[in-house]
């Protein structure tokens, strides 16, 4: 095999794939990215078994092959040789040089009949999203899936796609994250859990673009992800995620209105003295137009008020500080909406369509005058 391309473009090519090669694994063949010039067109790729990527890459291919290349390597060298054209050739025993003006590497390739080719999904049920609109759904709710393997379904995003609206939702048994969008077109109804790994991968390498599309396939095991040059396939989570309309309420006994920036600005400052670790609760006490924000910890404490509109009674409650942060710091609105019941039930955090809506449960404290 020889082939020839601007480091710009197989750069590109290899840091997109790179992000399915598995940080660990007893087979050696996962650890390396597939360069396929067999069949008229560059094609690169990295498969850990549970996440798939593929990409095609511009360039010249003066003889057709495949070879297997660690992952690591290649993707140092590629990043360190100069901004210039950059030739890869192989051998039949697999040793690979790979070329950049007076540059010169030798490194040992692996067969590539060895490598373990995304598998061929039949398109069953497809939808299609901007990219921009993937990229965001996936960051106003990545946060609150957890990492915590014992629950698997607690590791992966519900995408719930019912007419022309589809529902995202994660949760981690303290929180939950809802972000409702509406698509270009009409599906029939359709329920999946996504990894949490796969979407932060695909959030990486999406370009993010409003005006570019992101086909999404389903089938009963796979989700597939297909734009520009680049497919990825992912194993679904399977078994029934969590029926978390059961966990919403629309009731409420405090309502308060506030402005963002100010309130996530104010726990920030907050969170100054908590040490890492320390599960030091925010406590908030909001009555009639104030809301005093209070934490107490062994570095020190600290409160401050903030001017609201309330309806309904007065209340005391307390938060995680890092639940209200992430929340917060994905809407977009200048002003949020709390609904609260009382000290022990969750807080909603959402704009009047329900376009977006997370629920926090509170923290037990104990008040110091």
């Amino acid at each position: 095999m020889k082939l020839v391309c601007s480091k710009t473009d197989l750069l590109n090519g290899v840091q997109i794939v790179s992000k399915a090669v598995p940080n660990k694994t007893t087979m050696s063949i996962l650890e390396c990215i597939l360069i396929d010039a067999s069949k008229g067109v560059i094609t690169l790729t990295a498969n850990d078994m549970e996440l798939g990527i593929e990409t095609t890459i511009q360039g010249n291919i003066v003889q057709g092959g495949i070879i297997a290349l660690d992952a690591k390597i290649f993707l140092e060298i590629v990043r360190k040789l100069p901004d210039s054209d950059i030739t890869i050739e192989t051998d039949p025993s697999f040793k690979t040089t790979i070329t950049c003006e007076k540059a010169k590497f030798n490194i040992i390739g692996k067969s590539g009949e060895d490598f373990s080719y995304l598998p061929v999904i039949e398109r069953e049920d497809s939808i299609l999203m901007s990219q921009f609109t993937l990229k965001e759904v996936v960051r106003q709710t990545i946060f609150s899936i957890s990492d915590n393997d014992n629950n698997k379904l607690m590791t992966g995003e519900l995408f719930d796609i019912n007419g022309d609206i589809l529902k995202v939702a994660s949760l981690d048994g303290h929180r939950i994250s809802i972000r409702r969008i509406q698509l270009k077109n009409s599906y029939e109804p359709k329920k999946v859990v996504v990894p949490g790994k796969t979407l932060n991968e695909v959030s990486k390498i999406l370009p993010g673009d409003a005006d570019s599309d992101v086909t999404i396939s389903f089938t009963s095991k796979h989700i597939v992800f297909e734009f520009g040059e680049t497919t990825v396939v992912s194993r679904l989570i399977e078994g029934e995620y969590f029926k978390i309309d059961q966990m919403l309420s629309s009731d409420y006994e405090t309502k308060v209105k506030i402005n963002k920036k100010e309130l996530l600005n104010c726990i920030d400052r907050a969170t100054l003295l908590v040490k890492e670790g320390d599960k030091k609760p925010i406590i908030i006490n909001i009555t009639d137009d104030r809301m005093e924000l209070k934490i107490n910890s062994i570095l020190g404490s600290m409160n401050e008020d903030i001017d609201i509109e309330k309806s309904g009674k007065d209340l005391m409650i307390g938060f995680n500080p890092k639940f209200l942060i992430d929340a917060l710091r994905v809407i977009d609105d200048e002003d949020v909406d709390l609904y609260m019941v009382n000290p022990k039930a969750p807080c909603f955090i959402k704009n009047p369509e329900e376009s977006y809506i997370y629920l926090i449960l509170p923290v037990n404290f104990t008040t110091v005058s």
